[in-house]
């Protein structure tokens, strides 16, 4: 074996891929429904170097390798979060600051106890990133410490019951979460006849269901022809019209008009049609729905937007991205030269945007590179980690500057994020693995292992308790929580695989990941920088 671990320590480029590659291939292992994912990445490195060190061989991979994976998903991350990021801070601010102070708590608790076991800095701040199962997080104490080395042995270490125990407080709101009674309304569409007899707008019912429907089409009588609405529009008795969004609120605009009607207007085509376009214009990008000006233009409606693999009614707040796929109503005359608009080409869904990508790169990691005076009158520096992580956030919820769009497309994004975590987990691990054998025979995994256990059980039992109890929300939606405040896939898969994918889920999670991940990255940019 001397001689592969000599060849792959002269070509750290192939030995890298080789991580990636076989790493994979054993994270795509299950063992009841459950797999390491890329941590198996990180595993395999740390294997490899450790056993290349019994030859006397070091196998690296290049930090500067390691800084440019970090920073491409950190940035990535931000954004495709940007949005939803600075959405939850409005709509679930209970929720999110307790979770972060628990974060708080769980690194004070942490560090008392590290240092009552005689722990170092670097040791106590990778050890917090491990049972929290966050990447950037280690990469941020790591920076913060100067020690990543040392940082990483506590991330791998505490890491496997970061998510052990995690699943486990999955399990036990799941178990509870049987009788939840909040499942949200997928998105449906209904042609109502009216029988009002008072004539409404359709603007009046549009804000009496918290404008989150669309009207899509309207016709007059049995045989009128079949136009698209306009909130000026009145609803006269025998009119049909068609509701899109969120299934409790089409019955509640059938309720309020009249009846669910047995005909569909978008089965007749011959006045309106509909078709999904891709984005892939980048004047459209980072534009609201409503700025699009579509009735003016074009006499047409934007009623969902699809992005990813999740449905959206297209609100007029609504921020597009490239890569989006809209559902637009439309004279069927009009339907060229909507597309012409759109784009509708695959490039939509991969383009890169390099001038974002590299601006914002660069901005983040200048940033994160900034010195930060303290109180103590010490510098400091947030580290390109949180540096990317940031600007992402703001690119992505921004949307455009004047004719710059700063957005990336939701697919470019996945794919961005994805290799950039591995890259980094290849060298983190590679640096690790002189450490682990030390950790071993010294025995600080002893050490590890239990403050990993108290700052994982804190955040587990913490986040319980608070949401269920002060907060009253649904085991099911808790479920998805819990994997989102450890940023951890393998929670989310295990959860969607017992509920079989319900929504409730996935929106647990989405509600607090993107301030999970800040408020991590930050908690263990302050507890490493205390060495």
């Amino acid at each position: 074996m001397s001689t592969v671990f000599e060849l792959l320590a002269e070509q750290p480029v192939l030995f890298l891929f080789l991580l990636i590659g076989f790493g994979m291939a054993f994270g795509h292992v299950k063992i009841k429904g459950v797999g390491l994912g890329a941590a198996a990445v990180l595993f395999l490195a740390i294997v490899l170097a450790a056993w290349a060190q019994a030859y006397g061989i070091e196998l690296r991979v290049t930090p500067q390798l390691g800084t440019l994976g970090l920073t491409l998903f950190t940035f990535a991350i931000g954004i495709n979060s940007g949005a939803s990021f600075f959405h939850n801070l409005k709509t679930a601010i209970g929720p999110i600051l307790t979770m972060v102070a628990l974060y708080a708590v769980a690194a004070g608790v942490g560090l008392f106890a590290g240092k009552a076991m005689g722990m170092d800095i670097p040791l106590i701040a990778g050890t917090f990133a491990g049972a929290l199962t966050n990447t950037p997080a280690l990469a941020a104490a790591g920076d913060a410490s100067g020690a990543l080395d040392r940082a990483t042995v506590g991330y791998s270490i505490a890491y496997l019951f970061g998510v052990i125990g995690m699943l486990i407080a999955a399990m036990a709101a799941l178990s509870y979460g049987k009788n939840d009674t909040d499942l949200p309304s997928p998105l449906a569409n209904r042609t109502i006849r009216v029988e009002r007899d008072d004539h409404p707008f359709v603007g009046d019912i549009y804000e009496k269901l918290g404008a989150k429907v669309t009207f899509s089409r309207l016709r007059r009588g049995e045989t009128g022809p079949i136009t698209r609405p306009s909130m000026s529009d009145t609803l006269d008795p025998g009119d049909l019209v068609t509701v899109v969004g969120p299934r409790e609120l089409v019955a509640r605009a059938a309720t309020e008009l009249g009846h669910a009607s047995s005909h569909s207007l978008m089965q007749d085509r011959s006045y309106l049609d509909f078709r999904r376009m891709t984005i892939s214009n980048p004047k459209i990008a980072g534009r609201t729905v409503g700025s699009l000006g579509m009735a003016k233009e074009f006499s047409a409606t934007i009623s969902r937007v699809r992005r990813g693999d999740v449905d959206m009614v297209a609100e007029p707040g609504l921020v597009l991205q490239q890569g989006d796929r809209v559902r637009v109503v439309a004279p069927a005359s009009k339907m060229a030269s909507i597309t012409k608009f759109f784009g509708d080409s695959a490039r939509g869904l991969s383009d890169l945007n390099p001038i974002a990508l590299g601006l914002g790169m660069a901005l983040g990691i200048a940033i994160g590179e900034l010195p930060i005076l303290t109180p103590s009158g010490d510098y400091f520096s947030i580290g390109s980690a949180a540096g990317t992580l940031v600007v992402g956030l703001v690119f992505g919820r921004i949307g455009r500057i004047g004719p710059v769009v700063t957005a990336l497309p939701f697919t470019a994004c996945q794919v961005l994020s994805e290799f950039g975590l591995l890259v980094f987990l290849a060298q983190a691990g590679a640096n690790a693995g002189g450490q682990i054998a030390n950790a071993f025979t010294s025995g600080d995994w002893i050490k590890i292992g239990i403050l990993g256990f108290i700052i994982t059980t804190i955040m587990a039992i913490g986040l319980y308790c608070t949401m269920r109890w002060v907060f009253s929300m649904g085991g099911t939606q808790l479920s998805g929580l819990l994997g989102g405040s450890q940023t951890q896939p393998a929670v989310l898969a295990f959860a969607n695989g017992r509920t079989n994918s319900d929504p409730r889920v996935s929106l647990g999670y989405a509600l607090v990941y993107p301030v999970a991940m800040v408020g991590k990255i930050i908690v263990a940019t302050v507890l490493g920088g205390l060495s």
